[in-house]
Order: structure tokens, then sequence, then C-alpha cells
């Protein structure tokens, strides 16, 4: 069954439904139904204002995600350059949802993809390289989607794997987030520390509090744009303590932040095309097929669960989780990896920031080429990222990590059988800093535990042969040693 024959018939479906609409509605109202789905032009102009400001954030927290690691010949990406990429990928990828899928679903770098590529991918290869699994993955997924395997995916691995995968990359997030602050770093005698003696070391560290702080109340009082409210208070404050208290480089551990010359300038399209597919024979093909299926991991399933909450909330999907256009804002979603790999920003994804604009009347397409245009404006404000202070932005790693530990509600944690899994999946992603040993710890658990239940029916085909595929990766080492390959 195809994916298409899974969605409803409905009004809204499709551009051919303009000519079975009333005259005298302006071509805006007939391309992206926006009576026929109760909304107004005003209220997409206004969600889709709305969800970019939710998620601009992304143009600071890529950057410094990516910028901060170097590829096996020891080259790193020039900060400048990521904003445009990150930037560029965003404002591409959500005027592409609003033009072909016509829903309010805002994309950009994913920073699941981005923490898989820097402690994973990178590495082990070059930058070229890493990029070229982004649009290896991209394209994994979208056949997937054209070929109604994504039904077959989905459906294959349990619920609480899901959750646990999502959960598991929120850890993960967070405690890069806690490290590029300085807020955790690396000890004498113990895994990690916090500063030097228990004790917050540094102003950096300070600031980086202040917004994480500042960050979670505006979140618990509801208020709209909370993670960039918190990045630009905490960015004034840092600058301010800068300028009037007397910081030197000595107390940053490197240049204050601050603007250099003026705060408009042309985009640096350097990261453009710069992909490389092959010369992986250090790494090996399987390593290769594992990083691959790690990254549709982290870009898939959150993806897929995103599109259908956003979708329902703006009751554009069914009781059954299907909405019109369904099938292209997947295949969208998935083009958006092979999109982010060519403009050197990491895979791109959709945004659950989306709802924010959804919360503001958005119902269209039209909202999302709103935000998209926004991106689009933001190539040429680059400078004014280097404003704000990278421990600032690291506060927002910790808070998006926080925002995916809420799938643990829908966690049955009396169940053994369920809870081990997710327990080891959740806690294996930070601790190791890997995804792919998280989920292959999980996956090896849940089949295991229900094999010696004797619920063989519960696994699934596909989850044994995942399970297969696991247990080869974490022996390969040895078996290499056995065969004597290494």
């Amino acid at each position: 069954m195809t994916q298409q024959s899974t969605e409803p018939q409905t009004v809204a479906e499709d551009a051919g439904e303009g000519s079975r609409q009333p005259a005298g509605r302006s071509w805006l109202d007939r391309y992206f139904h926006i009576s026929d789905r109760g909304s107004s032009i005003p209220r997409e102009l206004r969600g889709g204002i709305t969800t970019f400001m939710a998620m601009c954030y992304i143009l600071l927290l890529n950057p410094v995600i990516l910028g901060s690691v170097q590829d096996v010949k020891h080259h790193t990406l020039a900060q400048p350059a990521l904003v445009t990429a990150t930037a560029f990928g965003a404002a591409l990828c959500t005027l592409l949802m609003g033009f072909i899928g016509k829903v309010p679903l805002a994309l950009a770098a994913g920073l699941n993809v981005s923490a898989a590529l820097t402690t994973q991918v990178v590495p082990n290869m070059t930058w070229p390289q890493a990029m070229g699994m982004c649009v290896m993955y991209g394209v994994v997924i979208c056949l997937l989607v054209v070929t109604g395997l994504r039904e077959m995916v989905m459906n294959a691995i349990p619920l609480p794997l899901k959750h646990a995968i999502t959960m598991g990359i929120g850890m993960f997030v967070a405690l890069i987030g806690l490290v590029k602050a300085g807020f955790v770093a690396p000890g004498k005698g113990t895994p990690v520390t916090l500063g030097l003696t228990g004790e917050l070391s540094g102003w950096p560290v300070l600031f980086f509090c202040f917004t994480l702080l500042l960050i979670f109340v505006l979140q618990a009082r509801k208020v709209p744009g909370a993670i960039l409210i918190g990045i630009i208070a905490g960015t004034v404050v840092s600058i301010a303590a800068t300028k009037f208290g007397g910081l030197t480089d000595k107390d940053w551990g490197g240049a204050p932040p601050a603007l250099h010359g003026s705060a408009v300038s042309m985009p640096d399209f350097g990261l453009f095309g710069h992909v490389q597919f092959g010369g992986w024979d250090k790494v090996g093909a399987l390593s290769v097929g594992m990083i691959v299926f790690t990254l549709v991991l982290a870009g898939f399933f959150d993806a897929m669960a995103t599109i259908i909450g956003v979708g329902t909330e703006a009751k554009l999907a069914d009781d059954k989780g299907r909405m019109p256009g369904l099938s292209k804002a997947l295949f969208v979603d998935g083009a958006g990896g092979a999109i982010g790999g060519l403009t050197g920003a990491s895979g791109q994804t959709v945004f659950i920031e989306s709802a924010s604009g959804v919360g503001e009347g958005a119902r269209t397409g039209l909202s999302s080429v709103v935000t998209g245009l926004f991106f689009a404006a933001c190539l040429f404000f680059t400078p004014l990222t280097q404003l704000v202070p990278a421990q600032v932005a690291a506060a927002a790693l910790v808070v998006i990590g926080s925002m995916m530990m809420s799938a643990a509600a829908h966690v049955d944690w009396s169940d053994r059988s369920v809870s081990i899994p997710v327990f080891l999946t959740v806690g294996l992603m930070p601790f190791t800093y890997q995804i792919t040993t998280g989920v292959g710890a999980g996956v090896i658990a849940y089949t295991a535990i229900k094999a010696a239940q004797g619920k063989w029916r519960e696994i699934g085909p596909f989850m044994w042969v995942l399970t297969g595929i696991f247990l080869v990766y974490f022996s390969l080492h040895p078996i290499e040693q056995w065969l004597g390959v290494k």
C-alpha cells in the first residue's frame, strides 16, 4: 500500500482543488487553501513570524556545534560560512515545505543530526564526506516515503524505543550544551567534574547559568519565544559585564563577544556544494552503513512525530494521524537531509517550534513561506551572531534537551521489558557520546528480553534483522581480529 492511499481525501488536498473553489478569492487563498482551513492571510503572516522568532536560535546553535570540531584532516568549518549555510538551508527547505507541502511546518538544521555528525561521523572522515552522508540519508528517507516503506519501518520499531531515541538524543544534546558552556568538563580521577572544586568557575559559566534559568522561567510562564528572549538577554548581560565590569580575554578564555565592523554583510557560501562520496576505505562499509542508519534514526522518526503532532494541533489530521499532503511533507523533510548536506549545514528537519506559529493561527503553507523569507533575510546579517557568546547559546541546547525528555510520559516504566531497553537507549547515548551505541543497546535488549519471555511475535522480522546488524556492529573489532583483518 502506498503512502498516498493512506491519506484522507479532503477538500484542501492538492493544488488541483483550486478549480473546485468558488470564484472571487485571491490566488493566494486558492493556492494555499487559506479559507478552506478556516484561516486568513493576517493569521498566516502572524503565525509565520512567530515560528521564525521561536526557532531562529538555530542560527546561533548550529554553528556552535559544527564549528568547534576538527575532521580527520584537522579542518574546521568557518563560522560565517556556517551561519550562511544554516540560514540558507532553513530558508530553502521551509519555502519548499510551504509551496509543496502547503502545511505550517518550518525546517532547519536538526540539532540531533548535527550532534551525530560531530561526535560519530567527523572524527572518522572529512567534512565533505560527512556532508555526503547527509545527502545519502536524505535520499534514503525520500525513497522510504516514495516506496511506502516508511510505514513498515515505523511500525516495526516498538513505540517505547521511538520515545527512548527521542529522549536519548535530548540528553545527548543537553550534555553537549553543558560541555560547550564549561559547566561540565573533563576531570582528574573522575570522568567529569563541575568546574575544578565543585564550584562554578569563570564569568562565562555564570552567563550560561543566568541564560538557562531565565529561559526555564519564561517557558514555565508560557512566554512566546522564550529561547530567543533568553539568548538576547544573556548576550546583553554578557556584553554589559564585559564593558562595564572590565572582563578581559583571560576571563573569557579567548576574545570576548563583540561586533567587528558592520552588522550587515554579504552571505558566505564557501561551504555550498562541498560534498564528497567515497574515500571511506579507512572507515569500512559496515561503519558507513551504520552511520547512515544513525542519521536516518536521528532525522526521520522525530520528524514524523513532529509533523503529525503539529498537524493535529492545527486540526489538519484525523483521529488516525492522517493529514492532507502528508506524503509531500514527509518527502520535503527527507529532501531536507540532502539539501542540508549540499549547503554545508547538516540535515534539515521539521522543528517542533512550528507549533508556536500554529498557536497563533497558522493553518497553511503560507506561514511557512513567511518563515522561510525571514530566514533568507538573515543571510545578510551574519555578523550579528558574533555578539552571542558560545556559553549563552549553549544554554539553549540544554533547554532543547529538556523539552525532548517529555517523551518519558509515554513510557510504561513499570514494565521491565520496556523500561530496561528504554533506560539503556537513553543512558548510553550521553554516557558514551554516541547515538548509535544507545540505539543498538536498546534494540538488542528489547529483542533479547521479549524472546526470553516467549513473546516472539511482538519482536517482528525487521527487529530481528536490526538486532543482528547491531550485534555484528558491536562485535566488529573482535571479529576483525579473529579474521586477521586488523
